[in-house]
């Protein structure tokens, strides 16, 4: 997973400028403080996003271990409350 650092320059390079505003009222741009606050707290949500994208993963990932390796030894993972869900994680699936 990527760090804050690396985020924040991967923002910046997606939005150079950043403006406020509405077709109506008009537009401004942010002064370098704001730009700066907003990329920050933009960067922190997508790496939460990521981290918990990676939790759900890392779990339905152990939830299919265990469930096939009772299957192998000829155990029903019903008996231990495991089933499998309709809509698992793929386990090769990337988080970018």
């Amino acid at each position: 997973m990527r760090t804050l650092n690396e985020m924040i320059e991967i923002i910046k390079a997606e939005n150079p400028a950043l403006q406020v505003g509405d077709d109506k009222q008009g537009y401004t741009q942010l002064d370098a403080s704001e730009y700066e606050a907003l990329v920050a707290d933009w960067a922190a949500a997508r790496l939460a996003k990521q981290a918990k994208l990676a939790e759900v993963q890392l779990i339905a990932t152990a939830k299919l271990d265990a469930i096939e390796k009772l299957t192998a030894l000829g155990i029903d993972p019903k008996a231990f409350g495991l089933v499998i869900e309709e809509n698992p994680v793929r386990r090769s699936g990337t988080l970018d």
